[in-house]
């Protein structure tokens, strides 16, 4: 069992930059560097979206279009605990953010293939 808990989200004007943490903790909260790590979002009405994910050893990440280039993955595993560093961020960023943990080692988007995730924490950005 592992919980994940999501930090840093708040609220910060067009062009501005935010960055979320997300821990883990519980008894299997040691196995936090043998998986694969992503963000998700939803908006207001929308589904949950992918947003990027990372390999367990951080070598390897995966973004989707509309956050390259703006956001940016990383993890420390000696702390059990992931990022997410978002720049130029724009209205439409807004959401509630959550962090995943892979079923395995795989960068995928799709949401079936992680099996815990946070309670989130919501970002929102002002035009």
């Amino acid at each position: 069992q592992v919980q994940l808990v999501e930090s840093g989200g708040g609220l910060v004007q067009a062009g501005g930059s935010l960055r979320l943490s997300c821990a883990a903790s519980g008894r299997t909260a040691g196995t936090f560097s043998s998986y694969a790590m992503g963000w998700f979002r939803q908006a207001p009405g929308k589904e949950r979206e992918f947003v990027c994910a990372i390999s367990w050893s951080g070598d390897s990440t995966l973004y989707a279009d509309s956050v390259k280039g703006r956001f940016t993955i990383s993890r420390e595993n000696a702390k059990y605990t992931l990022y997410l560093q978002m720049n130029s961020l724009k209205p439409e960023d807004t959401a509630v953010y959550y962090c995943a943990r892979n079923r395995g080692n795989w960068l995928q988007g799709a949401k079936q293939t992680y099996d815990y995730w946070g309670q989130g924490t919501q970002v929102t950005v002002s035009s």
